[in-house]
């Protein structure tokens, strides 16, 4: 009888959750990130404001420049392998710009390949 008592009340804890309760707990995760998104959009808004005014304003400029110098650039990324080899860029005071090479002595060391690990043996 008591083993019986027990099964009954073991499967009516072991009873799957009603729909109801999830249907109101995926509301309330879909409200929760409701709220969390409109908060972000408040939090952004301004930067975004900003960014869009500033895009407005540098637009023209940027188009013309990629359309002169664009080609030209696209040329030297495809022959310069590796920027570590040149100094910063110079701009010159008639405006030219320079791209030094270091010499051999001030390049940078290539880093030591690492020592193997002492392997344990199990």
């Amino acid at each position: 009888m008591r083993f019986a008592v027990f099964c009954v009340c073991f499967l009516g804890l072991a009873a799957p959750v009603p729909v109801r309760a999830e249907e109101e707990g995926s509301e309330l995760m879909r409200r929760g990130m409701e709220l969390f998104l409109e908060g972000l959009q408040d939090e952004l808004s301004p930067a975004l404001r900003e960014f869009s005014e500033l895009a407005a304003e540098a637009g023209p400029a940027l188009r013309d420049f990629l359309e002169e110098m664009g080609p030209a650039f696209a040329e030297m990324l495809n022959e310069v392998r590796d920027w570590s080899a040149y100094h910063p860029p110079e701009i010159l005071p008639n405006g030219d710009i320079i791209l030094r090479k270091k010499q051999p002595g001030e390049m940078p060391e290539p880093p030591a390949a690492p020592e193997p690990k002492e392997q344990i043996e199990l």
